[in-house]
This record gives structure tokens, sequence and C-alpha cells, in this order.
């Protein structure tokens, strides 16, 4: 499965990926912001790319995807629709990590808003969420700019994180101006 934006490819991941991902991992500024915040070893980083491949089995419209950029090919992160949890309610997360030298490039947004498209148009969502850590300054304003708005925060991995949602009626508004 692929989407394509004007500048990305979203692809599912393989076995190639994997030092890829692994360089994201270990990254200490990429990490900052990610679960509990800890750098994560080979071993950890095989179990998140096992997780990865277990979400496809499991939800097979969902999961993290490779972003890559179209003119060179090069991998520059991942992102997704992920189902949670957030207080015993099932939610779909747009979700969206970049390695730092892609940073304010516009293309975690790009990334998310086609993500945002596919979960609400041909999903049939009704409503998707971001989980964001307070400090993520990058990341919440991501979430704006899909026409998310943010909620009260909630207990995750021992630490709270913003709970951003929207609804597809004000996401629809939004990206049709």
């Amino acid at each position: 499965m692929e989407l394509k934006s004007e500048r990305l490819l979203l692809r599912r991941y393989r076995d190639e990926d994997f030092e890829f991902l692994y360089s994201l991992l270990k990254q200490p500024k990429v990490m900052q912001h990610i679960g509990d915040g800890k750098l994560k070893s080979r071993q950890q980083a095989f179990e998140f790319l096992y997780w990865i491949y277990r979400m496809y089995r499991e939800h097979p419209e969902h999961g993290l995807f490779l972003l890559v950029r179209k003119e060179d090919g090069k991998r520059i992160g991942h992102a997704g629709l992920v189902p949670q949890s957030v207080d015993g309610q099932a939610e779909l997360e747009v979700g969206y990590w970049l390695a730092p030298e892609f940073w304010g490039f516009g293309y975690a947004r790009e990334a998310a808003r086609l993500l945002c498209a596919r979960g609400f148009v041909e999903q049939g969502q009704h409503a998707l969420i971001s989980l964001i850590q307070p400090d993520n300054q990058a990341s919440q304003k991501v979430a704006k700019a899909l026409g998310m708005e943010c909620g009260e925060p909630v207990l995750r991995n021992g630490q709270y994180v913003l709970v951003y949602r929207v609804q597809k009626e004000r996401w629809h508004a939004i990206s049709h101006t």
C-alpha cells in the first residue's frame, strides 16, 4: 500500500528500512518527544519494527508508513494512522516523526494532511487525534494547521501528553479553504 502527496511517498516499512528506523530511534533530538524519551537499543529497534509489521497484519488500513522524498528517494521519517486507547476510548492517532535534518520544510504537515484525508474520506472516521508532549511545539504547530484543538492532557507512559483532536467537519472546512 502506498500513498502519495506532492513531495512524498508513504509506503510500508520493509526489512531493508531497518537501519533508517534505528537511526531515528537512537537520536536524542527525535526521541525527546516520543514515548518515554529514551533512546532505543538495536534490539529495541527490531522489536519496534516487529510491532510495525504486527500492526500491518492486525490493522491493514493503519500503521506507520515510511516517508520517502519523491525527488531523490531519500527516507526522511515516518507517519501513520495508529489505533490508540485514550481514557478507555478507541481513537485513531495521526502520528509523524522526521529525522532532524528534514525539520522545518513542511513534510510533517504534508504527510499529516494526507493521512487525515485517508482517515476521514477513505476510512469514514468522525474524529482523529494526535498525542503530543507539552514541550513539543513543532508537533503542536502541525496539529493546529490540521484544525486540531487541544483538549485535556492524559497520562501515558508515566507522563502527561496533550490530546489534540479534530472532527471531520472542521478538518473538511479547513482543508478546503
